[in-house]
């Protein structure tokens, strides 16, 4: 499920934050979910659990999980998701859509792939 590659530069930390994050958004770990417990999930990826800690915490602070005391980590419902977090990813693609622009690609291939993108998710 999450893979670790200790020759990226990323901290591990990010990589294990990354790894979830995509799980939550790709829905293998649906809202509400429990995540695995820190003890778990740092004896499965053979990583201090101070590691996971922290990627729970950065997931946390981007408000795609939320924890409970003494029930462990959960996975956000969409609409708790920040919108700093929202901004930030589309300040991000304004900066991908403007290198698009750059090496040619023209805004109607730009919507045609967007329109591919929203097709295949309604697969």
């Amino acid at each position: 499920m999450i893979e670790v590659d200790f020759r990226d530069a990323r901290p591990i930390y990010e990589q294990v934050r990354d790894g979830l994050r995509r799980l939550i958004i790709t829905g293998v770990i649906e809202a509400g979910d429990r995540l695995p417990s820190v003890r778990a999930l740092s004896g499965s990826l053979a990583i201090n659990p101070n590691t996971i800690q922290k990627a729970y915490e950065a997931l946390e602070q981007e408000g795609y999980a939320y924890s409970v005391a003494g029930k462990g980590s959960f996975a956000a419902l969409p609409a708790d998701v920040k919108t700093e977090r929202r901004r930030e990813l589309l300040a991000r693609l304004d900066l991908i859509v403007q290198e698009l622009r750059y090496l040619g690609v023209t805004d109607d291939e730009l919507r045609e792939h967007m329109n591919k993108r929203e097709g295949d998710e309604h697969d």
